[in-house]
């Protein structure tokens, strides 16, 4: 399948909707706007569309997940996603993928993702965009927008400069992760520009960094992954750890990224199955010569056992089990099921898929998604105050949120 050439610009100054951002939510919502008989333009300052897309999934998209619910978003108004989501299911967005012969596989938890490239994903947005007469132009730079009786932008493509009005302006810019692929809060300006309150952003689905020993410590086991439980007193998931040399990622860590503050500790279960406490006292009784490294070999990898030696039973590493006492033993297992650690921070936008915050819903109509402050201005996906947890979740929401707006401009 091949990407549709966007179009080049018309003459055609006038259009029922503009659509800001080349994104998952831009170009759902724009085709389907399209296939309902209105004329769309897409704006992206970028070269290319849907490159968030793109990177997605390591390459591969995963593009939904087939059990979504509320409370896999977070928002500071948590019931503004339920209209949404009602409207438009995963099986709904499983048509299109369908339909265009897209190859995909489920990995767990329900998270589907493309069998062969993200770029499927995006060929099938833009081939429906390009069926439906969608115009996109890309590489535009818009330096003012007005409302009086419709919308006015001032933009610069090519050398040139275009005014452009429309009906309906619908923002899908985004959040602030990854600027290198063209991120900004040009979003959130815009927002403001007409009024809305942007709830405070943060980086989300990002991995911890440490600067204590406990990132010297990832560093060393840089690469080994484990299941763990993490968890904190908002929210807990069983789901891998992963080691880096910048500090603690992995599915576990990511999600966990979305409920922590700085200056919050989290905690890991490195025996999620068991009580280490008890495991410990039952070889002491039945192996009373073992060490403790040996009790536990069968659990860790022989590199990440030594590290944890050196971190949490130094004093008893040469000592055989018969000789330690069993309230030591108790502590050093609630410590291996509750390991507290401190990040000094994320990795930040740079690597975060997501962010945190945005555009305040209070003020954006749940079921149509248009702002409550100023008519015919709509918001969609990212920019919004709503971020799903890890595996397919912001995807969906990009899909439902864009069909939502399109079924109500």
């Amino acid at each position: 399948m091949t990407h549709p050439t966007p179009s080049s610009p018309k003459s055609i100054t006038h259009f029922d909707a503009i659509i800001i951002g080349a994104g998952a939510s831009g170009l759902f919502c724009a085709f389907h706007l399209a296939e309902r008989g209105k004329s769309v333009l897409v704006l992206d300052h970028a070269n290319k569309a849907g490159k968030k897309i793109l990177m997605s999934g390591g390459g591969r998209c995963n593009f939904v997940n087939m059990d979504v619910r509320p409370e896999h978003f977070i928002s500071h108004n948590p019931h503004f996603v339920q209209s949404a989501l009602a409207k438009f299911t995963p099986h709904h967005f499983m048509n299109y993928v369908y339909k265009h012969g897209i190859g995909f596989h489920e990995k767990s938890h329900g998270q589907l993702f493309c069998d062969d490239s993200s770029k499927d994903i995006l060929s099938m947005l833009l081939t429906e965009c390009d069926h439906h007469g969608v115009t996109i132009w890309l590489n535009t730079k818009i330096s003012t927008i007005n409302k009086s009786d419709t919308f006015t932008l001032t933009t610069h493509k090519d050398n040139r400069e275009h005014t452009l009005s429309a009906h309906s302006l619908i923002i899908a810019t985004g959040g602030l992760s990854i600027p290198t692929l063209g991120a900004s809060g040009f979003g959130y300006q815009i927002a403001e520009q007409f009024g809305h309150q942007i709830l405070p952003t943060s980086a989300g689905l990002v991995p911890f960094t440490f600067t204590d020993h406990i990132g010297a410590m990832a560093k060393e086991l840089s690469g080994i992954s484990m299941d763990v439980i993490a968890f904190n007193d908002k929210a807990q998931f069983a789901l891998p750890l992963l080691f880096t040399h910048r500090g603690l990622s992995g599915p576990a860590m990511l999600q966990l990224s979305n409920y922590w503050q700085i200056g919050e500790y989290i905690h890991v279960n490195l025996l999620p199955h068991m009580s280490a406490g008890e495991l410990l006292i039952k070889h002491k009784h039945t192996h009373p010569k073992q060490h403790i490294r040996t009790a536990l070999q069968p659990y860790f990898a022989k590199k990440l056992l030594l590290a944890l030696e050196s971190h949490f039973w130094q004093q008893h590493k040469d000592s055989e089990l018969a000789n330690i006492k069993d309230k030591e033993l108790i502590t050093l297992g609630n410590a291996l099921n509750d390991w507290q650690i401190k990040p000094s921070g994320t990795e930040g936008y740079r690597v975060a898929e997501v962010t945190l915050g945005g555009v305040d819903t209070r003020d954006v109509s749940s079921k149509t998604f248009e702002s409550k402050l100023c008519d015919g201005l709509y918001f969609i996906g990212e920019v919004l105050d709503v971020t799903g947890q890890l595996g397919g979740y912001n995807f969906h929401w990009a899909w439902a949120s864009g069909f939502a707006c399109a079924m109500a401009v």
